[in-house]
């Protein structure tokens, strides 16, 4: 009796501890929302979180692509730059003269992150170089041809089939929420469901154990950057449609935000753990904080502040469970 008395408060502390760590995130969120709800009125109305959901719509499409390349131990600074580029050039396909051409507008667009993200990709495997070298200089190399494509003049008065897809509503539900809803799905899938999937978690785990037992490692790595390009464009196509024109000065810092998602949803920085659930939760909080300070008057200085504070914690929470285990 003495022996199963002292040992049900250790009981009931591996408890908690282990429904902190598959939901605290999501534990998190609520009580995050409770307290915006009590600091502001506006904050539960629907209005409030049709704009809520179609704002984190896009920095989750770059969130998901962003998970599966630090599951593979990667980082892509180049998100930002890659999604002006590729809206540019859709944007271009769709105004003026050539107004309506939604349908090779939004390929064309798609094509382009898909080629960046893949040289990215093909960089990084075939040659060995430092994924975080890499993708700076892409962040470069696509905000400069972001510029040079038209001269660093915006593009605007896109199509009214082209604004659908940043502005439509289907019933009550937001075109973007749909869209991102889609893409979850589907990459959810391919990441739990496909053995593609069990090969990113392989590679990100223990690389050289990946090869021993026969995985093509360097496909792997390849493609996790061209579907983070791939997810980088159409974040860019939904933003523009959104705003109404292509700014050649779209996406400056989105990595910060996709990054933050990330890492906020447990996804490790050292590779192999994560889940693409806790990234859309991630996403999700950075999109309440944000409409919360907003709702709040808080000024976007502090805003930078308290995001950067939240990545550093998050990270700081993930050592300390990997020491602890």
């Amino acid at each position: 009796m003495k022996n199963e008395t002292t040992s049900s408060p250790s009981t009931s502390r591996t408890a908690v501890l282990h429904l902190l760590a598959e939901y605290g995130i999501v534990i998190a969120f609520i009580v995050l929302c409770l307290c915006l709800t009590l600091a502001s009125e506006y904050f539960m109305t629907w209005g409030n979180w049709v704009n809520i959901l179609r704002q984190t719509s896009i920095n989750g499409i770059l969130a998901i692509g962003m998970t599966y390349v630090i599951l593979t131990k990667g980082i892509d600074l180049s998100v930002g730059s890659i999604l002006a580029f590729a809206a540019m050039v859709s944007g271009s396909m769709v105004t003026g003269e050539t107004a309506g051409s939604v349908w090779l507008a939004i390929p064309a667009g798609l094509a382009v992150g898909l080629l960046l993200g893949g040289f990215n990709g093909l960089v990084v495997a075939r040659l060995s170089v430092a994924p975080f070298v890499v993708t700076l200089g892409m962040l470069s190399i696509a905000r400069g041809l972001t510029f040079i494509y038209n001269d660093g003049m915006p593009i605007p008065n896109l199509s009214p089939e082209f604004r659908y897809l940043g502005q439509g509503m289907v019933g009550a539900i937001p075109v973007p929420v749909i869209v991102l809803a889609v893409v979850f799905a589907v990459f959810w899938f391919i990441l739990n469901r496909t053995t593609f999937g069990r090969y990113v978690f392989a590679v990100g785990g223990n690389e050289k154990s990946a090869i021993t037992s026969g995985i093509r490692t360097r496909v792997v790595v390849f493609s996790v950057y061209a579907i983070s390009g791939l997810l980088s464009a159409l974040a860019g196509l939904i933003l523009t449609a959104r705003t109404t024109s292509a700014l050649p000065q779209a996406g400056v810092a989105y990595e910060l935000d996709a990054i933050a998602a990330v890492v906020i949803g447990g996804t490790s920085l050292n590779g192999g753990v994560g889940t693409l659930t806790g990234t859309l939760v991630g996403a999700l909080i950075i999109g309440v904080i944000n409409n919360g300070l907003d709702l709040m008057g808080v000024s976007s200085y502090y805003q930078q502040v308290i995001k950067g504070a939240i990545i550093i914690t998050a990270v700081l929470i993930d050592v300390s469970r990997k020491k602890t285990n």
